[in-house]
């Protein structure tokens, strides 16, 4: 009889495996992801509008972003197709590429301070603070017309008032921007009639005005010659120059770009065609050259809903109005919720040809174009800034869906938080930004990743100088700590190679910290599954570098090296995995790279041989001083002090004085150690300087108490320690008996000045008894 294999069972589990869930903005809850087609996704997240700098909130934004992008990708192996567009058409490109060429165009044309100069300047300053600024003034605040100017001063009194700035800002949000303007060009104003006066009437003054106006001069320049700006070039050009600054700030950020990037103007033909099969889907409607969106007779067909964001917000003019752009009219549109898909340009503004006349994309038709030119009629990731949910996200649902006659054009809706600086939502348009080339003066690109990977994605980011300087801090020298204590135990392990102890090292505290890590991964896995949840990841990542240096601390040289090594590689590739660093996937930590961009591998192989032989010597230095009792011991001690805490530091190394006498070896960036250092000594001069000025305050107050008692108790209450006449007689210690009229002295009177009279006689007794001192 043939031999044959037993039967085999198949494992059955012990625990389930967590399933990823992401909050999804289209049901207010966390839904179980699941792709239509297999591993793939396709993705299509909203890009800039690009007019001007990028900022803080573009960094939340697309760091965040790309923080998703790489769990769906590296941690949970989906194959991502990810398309994001580029707006490099829009009211506010129009208007912004508009306004500076008219106000170059000015610039360049004046060279000399004239007085036509001062009058276009000051007729512009009083048309903006009747547009403006009065928008945020209320009752007699407002000042007639014709009367701004001589009305200002009491204005600029007012604004000093923190209530009456508020009242404004509650009638006008943009209130303080408007009025930072106005105040510009007033001072600006002012000094240029100033020197117009005594006779300076050249280009510079000219030009210095033009420029500490130019906010206020746009919009006047805008309102007369706006219409003359033909050049649709100027808009092309500035949107090109702004997209490739946005692009070198996301590499800065280290956001990995798009797979598939579109930008507007290279989709035009696609955009009339998607509008015209809207027209006839009996969706859209023309008026004047204009298409608008017919959000009643989709709300009213089958298998279509209107608003599936915010069907709340559906009403809301100011939000709509803000949507449709600055430079759109009301038109004749069938309901307030009508929106444009297709605008006719006016004069001013670029324009391509339709069916309709010459015209230009609504803002909310682009991305369904882009999206469904790549995507077709579904896809299973659409992500932006809350900001956009309406009515930016539930126009593009609404047109896509009426095009397609689809039900669905996007499975998944993710909305990443808004941006608060110190308290306060960063804006734009009220100028209260911070440039990403301002922040990554201040911090690191893994600094500011670290501080949106502390915060729920979908959740409101209040970045602060305290999140920073404090829990930033703390979680990146933790790590940094830890790695480099791991590479040095490491090092030092291979330099000082196998035990010969027969002992295999893998006791108790082994397991226990090996089950440690299995638990950690498990709960990092679970906490990512739960719609991304990064605070609770990095949490988890903590607690196990904390159980881990617990582990080092307590072993001492029976501490297995390979265990410590396991859990320092995992922690650092699912650092890398969050974009924290780049390395390759067997590197520990999270890929420091150095300026002159060696690799620290190289920096190790090179210069550990002759770190090893200065720290030996060191630590027979230091083990002799420690054992002799001598002058020169404290010398002794001084020079190795030295050796570590300044010869060794700006090379970036560190050495960790162990309970065995020998220091650890550790290899870091030699700036850190250097502000570590510089810290410590900060900390210490600090703590010296509050004890002398204990000290000195103690004196001070010995000083004064012994100043005081230099008077004798007897004369207290006598001339000239009292006004003349207080008291009529005293006894023979000093005492009052009677007061200025000879009466006696109450029994209230009696014990206080009683009272008075022995705090002082203590206190002559100390003086006395200090002179004494002081004598001998």
């Amino acid at each position: 009889m043939a031999a044959q294999q037993p039967p085999w069972n198949p494992p059955t589990k012990d625990t389930a495996e967590p399933v990823l869930k992401v909050y999804n903005s289209l049901t207010r809850t966390k839904n179980e992801f699941i792709p239509r087609n297999g591993r793939h996704v396709k993705w299509y997240n909203c890009g800039p509008t690009v007019y001007d700098a990028s900022h803080m909130g573009h960094a939340r934004n697309y760091v965040t972003q790309d923080i998703l992008r790489r769990l769906v990708t590296d941690y949970f192996g989906y194959d991502v197709h990810f398309v994001m567009n580029i707006t490099d058409i829009d009211d506010k490109i129009i208007l912004r590429a508009r306004q500076n060429y008219l106000v170059k165009k000015f610039r360049d044309e004046t060279q000399t301070l004239s007085i036509d100069v001062l009058t276009e300047v000051r007729t512009a300053w009083e048309a903006y603070v009747r547009s403006k600024v009065c928008k945020g003034l209320g009752g007699d605040d407002i000042p007639t017309s014709g009367a701004e100017w001589e009305s200002w001063s009491a204005l600029v009194q007012k604004f000093g008032d923190k209530s009456w700035k508020a009242e404004g800002l509650k009638r006008d949000e943009k209130f303080e921007m408007h009025f930072a303007a106005a105040s510009r060009t007033q001072l600006a104003l002012t000094f240029a009639q100033g020197l117009f006066e005594k006779g300076t009437q050249d280009a510079v003054a000219a030009h210095q005005l033009i420029d500490e106006s130019a906010d206020v001069l746009a919009l006047s320049l805008d309102a007369k010659y706006g219409a003359t700006v033909t050049d649709p070039s100027l808009s092309r050009a500035l949107a090109a120059f702004w997209e490739g600054k946005f692009f070198e700030d996301m590499a800065r950020l280290r956001v990995r770009g798009p797979d598939t990037l579109t930008r507007v103007t290279e989709y035009v033909p696609e955009i009339v065609a998607f509008v015209e099969r809207i027209v006839q889907n009996g969706y859209g409607y023309e008026f004047d050259g204009s298409v608008y969106f017919d959000t009643r007779a989709f709300d009213q067909s089958k298998n279509h809903s209107y608003a599936k964001l915010e069907p709340w917000s559906r009403g809301n003019r100011e939000l709509l109005e803000e949507g449709e752009g600055a430079l759109s009219g009301s038109g004749a549109r069938r309901s307030a919720a009508d929106f444009a898909l297709w605008k006719a340009s006016k004069p001013g503004e670029p324009s391509w040809p339709s069916p309709w006349g010459q015209g230009r994309p609504g803002w909310h038709i682009e991305c369904s174009v882009m999206a469904s030119a790549i995507f077709g009629d579904n896809m299973d990731i659409h992500s932006g800034g809350v900001d956009l949910a309406f009515p930016h996200h539930d126009n593009e649902m609404a047109q896509s869906e009426a095009y397609h006659e689809c039900e669905a054009w996007v499975n998944y809706f993710l909305h990443t938080g808004h941006l608060h600086i110190e308290g306060l939502k960063m804006s734009k348009s009220l100028k209260n930004f911070i440039t990403i080339d301002e922040i990554l003066a201040k911090y690191s690109a893994r600094q500011l990743r670290l501080a949106f990977l502390t915060q729920l994605w979908n959740s409101k980011v209040d970045f602060s100088e305290s999140l920073m300087t404090g829990e930033v801090k703390n979680i990146e020298a933790t790590l940094n700590n830890f790695f480099a204590t791991t590479k040095a135990l490491i090092s030092q392990a291979h330099a000082e190679g196998p035990s010969l102890e027969a002992k295999h090292g893998f006791d108790s505290s082994e397991h226990v910290l090996t089950n440690t890590l299995h638990e950690a991964q498990k709960a990092f896995r679970a906490a990512l599954c739960d719609s991304f949840n990064t605070p609770a990841a990095l949490d988890v990542l903590r607690e196990l570098v904390s159980r881990t240096n617990v582990y080092i601390n307590s072993r001492g040289k029976d501490l297995n090296i390979t265990v410590v090594e396991r859990v320092a590689r995992w922690v650092g590739s699912m650092l890398r995995m969050f974009g924290l660093g780049e390395g390759g996937s067997s590197e520990i930590g999270w890929g420091q790279e150095l300026d002159d961009g060696q690799s620290i591998q190289n920096r190790e192989e090179v210069l550990m041989p002759y770190l090893r032989v200065l720290s030996s010597f060191r630590d027979g230095v230091r083990s002799l001083a420690v054992s002799k009792e001598s002058g020169a011991v404290k010398e002794i001690l001084t020079l190795s002090d030295k050796f570590r805490d300044v010869d060794l530091i700006p090379l970036g190394v560190a050495l960790d004085d162990q309970d065995d006498g020998k220091a650890l070896v550790k290899l870091m960036p030699p700036a850190e150690l250097i502000k570590a250092r510089d810290e410590k000594r900060a900390q210490a001069d600090a703590k010296a300087a509050k004890k002398a000025a204990a000290v000195e305050a103690e004196r001070l107050k010995r000083q004064q108490k012994l100043e005081k008692g230099r008077l004798p108790p007897e004369d207290l209450f006598k001339p000239p320690n009292v006004p003349e006449g207080t008291y009529g007689s005293w006894d023979v210690s000093g005492l009052p008996l009677t007061d200025s009229e000879g009466k006696e002295l109450s029994k209230n009177q009696g014990k206080k000045v009683q009272k008075e009279w022995t705090a002082q006689k203590k206190l002559h007794d100390e003086y006395v008894a200090w002179r004494r001192e002081q004598q001998t």
